[in-house]
């Protein structure tokens, strides 16, 4: 009888992998791909909160402010009052962060196809589900 699949252990090694093989492919660009999923979380038009960006990264909002802090040393994206709430800041890009933020894209979906290629449509969707229940199962824990 073959041995089962270590999933726990072979997540582990592939997120290793994957955070590599995107801080290459985003190497000339200068960001780290924290600091990409950030850009990418921050709409092109309009804006987003630190706490947006803690959610929709899965960080600690102390370490999403931090990452938000160098992407502001870095002028890729500027702090402004919300409109709608004065005591509120929406995180918005700068022209520079617009730029890298469109950069980082094309090299994210180069990144995507290459990772998915031999795939097919309904396995890419079964691993995305797994992920994604990974995600809820620590989440649930939270």
């Amino acid at each position: 009888m073959a041995a089962k699949p270590r999933f726990l252990h072979l997540l582990s090694r592939a997120a290793r992998a994957a955070q590599a093989i995107a801080d290459d492919g985003l190497a000339d660009t200068g960001l780290t791909a924290a600091q990409a999923g950030a850009l990418f979380l921050i709409p092109a038009e309009g804006g987003a909160s630190v706490n947006a960006i803690s959610e929709g990264l899965g960080l600690a909002q102390s370490a999403a402010s931090v990452l938000v802090q160098r992407l502001e040393a870095a002028s890729l994206i500027e702090r402004q009052t919300d409109p709608n709430d004065r005591r509120a800041v929406l995180l918005t890009l700068t022209t520079r962060g617009r730029s890298l933020r469109a950069r980082a894209a094309e090299r994210a979906q180069q990144m995507n196809t290459a990772a998915t290629r031999g795939f097919a449509a309904d396995e890419q969707a079964i691993v995305a589900r797994w992920l994604n229940h990974m995600i809820e199962l620590k989440e649930d824990r939270s």
